[in-house]
């Protein structure tokens, strides 16, 4: 049987490759500290968007909420906002209205793709209008 430390770890390491980070996650104190033979884990408090990225990543969404996705009809990036009546709903990166995709249509952004858009969305916000 592993350490609950170990355990932790783990747990860590595996929210970690999906996506979600839980900041104070850790071994409960209390319980670590007693004669308790398994301490209870502490997954601690997080904010929503982090919250709503997990249940995502339980239900074995994919693309998991909060990540970014292509659009392969016309090639739009958007961030995955939820998976509703079969379709996924993206939204802009630089914010805006929010479109529906279906799921065989959607692809994996890569970081490159990602960090392109958001740099042409604080373009497009900084011109002055002529």
């Amino acid at each position: 049987m592993r350490s609950t430390e170990e355990v932790v770890m783990s747990l860590r390491e595996a929210l970690v490759g999906a996506g979600v980070v839980l900041p104070s996650l850790c071994v409960d104190p209390v319980t670590g500290a007693g004669d308790e033979p398994f301490p209870l884990v502490d997954l601690g408090r997080c904010n929503v968007r982090v919250a709503e990225k997990l249940a995502s990543v339980v239900r074995g969404e994919r693309p998991v909420v909060g990540s970014h996705a292509v659009d392969a009809r016309d090639g739009r990036i958007g961030e995955v906002r939820g998976h509703v009546g079969g379709k996924v709903q993206l939204r802009p990166v630089g914010g805006g209205r929010e479109w529906d995709c279906p799921p065989d249509a959607v692809q994996v952004a890569s970081r490159a793709e990602v960090l392109r858009e958001q740099v042409q969305a604080v373009n497009r916000e900084g011109r002055m209008p002529c």
